[in-house]
């Protein structure tokens, strides 16, 4: 499986198409390297809306989990 683990695209660049061509060309690169999963995760909060987008413009399916937390 691998890790799609931050894509980020200065503002000055936004909305041209580099956040897709980033995550094709890195799903390109796992399937070639034999992997079969790609995960990509991010917030579930309004200024993560272009992101989750994205993902699943390019093909990725919401996966319901539930992660908790306890500040120790």
């Amino acid at each position: 499986m691998g890790e799609i683990y931050r894509v980020a695209v200065d503002p000055d660049f936004q909305g041209r198409g580099i956040r897709s061509a980033l995550i094709e060309f890195a799903l390109a690169w796992m399937k070639d390297a034999g992997m079969s999963i790609a995960m990509v995760e991010t917030g579930g909060a309004p200024g993560h809306e272009r992101a989750r987008h994205t993902y699943e413009k390019v093909g990725f399916e919401l996966f319901p989990v539930a992660r908790y937390f306890k500040k120790l």
